[in-house]
């Protein structure tokens, strides 16, 4: 039976996460998702709050709630969670997250989305105007540096995942006025529904970072 190995950046367990995997992959898959702030304290957690001008992750805890941390702390404690991963018998390690990391925090068989994510979106769009939604508002300034090359243009818009469907109706209007050329959704916490939603309304090629990456490790995995 294959075995999928899951780091997520907030708690286990995720069930939209591994619904979304489950479908894409192989019947019978095995998969297993373990979070970096599995075991933290809610004082902990508290603490781990971003300081003004450090990078921010949006996750969610074991109890369905919302929350950020300074990306310091998942990189602090991913190496943990993969080991652990590695213990259960994981073929394959997907890092649910679509910051960027550093290259030597996976190791070998640990897929990033920030770099397919990366590697696809040059692919399909050479040049022209990328839109991004993000989770927070203060990603909308950080998260576009991550895309920025010669001859793209990133625009970005906050949709926080919890959000209900007007929220996310609001978040694709404002993104369907920036005129991107091509969209994702840059949070593994997206959805097929939020995504059906943007499409509706920017009516432009819309990249969901979960499904994406889904299909990629069904290939890995055969």
């Amino acid at each position: 039976m294959a075995h999928l190995g899951i780091v997520n950046i907030g708690q286990a367990p995720r069930a939209d996460i591994v619904a979304q995997f489950a479908a894409l992959l192989p019947e019978g898959t095995r998969i297993t998702l373990r979070g970096c702030l599995d075991g933290a304290s809610a004082a902990e957690i508290k603490a781990m709050a971003p300081a003004a001008g450090e990078d921010v992750l949006y996750t969610k805890l074991a109890d369905g709630s919302d929350t950020h941390i300074a990306k310091k702390h998942a990189i602090a404690r991913a190496p943990a969670v993969l080991d652990k991963l590695r213990a259960d018998g994981s073929e394959a390690i997907l890092f649910a997250c679509t910051g960027a990391f550093p290259d030597g925090l996976g190791g070998p068989g640990v897929v990033f989305p920030s770099k397919l994510l990366s590697g696809l979106a040059n692919a399909l769009l050479p040049s022209g105007r990328l839109g991004l939604l993000v989770p927070l508002p203060a990603q909308v300034t950080q998260l576009p540096k991550k895309w920025a090359r010669p001859g793209l243009e990133v625009v970005a818009e906050p949709l926080i995942p919890s959000g209900d469907e007007a929220a996310t109706e609001a978040s694709a209007r404002r993104l369907a006025a920036h005129k991107p050329d091509l969209v994702v959704m840059d949070c593994m916490s997206y959805t097929e529904r939020h995504k059906a939603i943007v499409r509706s309304i920017v009516r432009k090629p819309t990249l969901l970072a979960v499904t994406t990456m889904a299909r990629v490790v069904r290939e890995l995995m055969g």
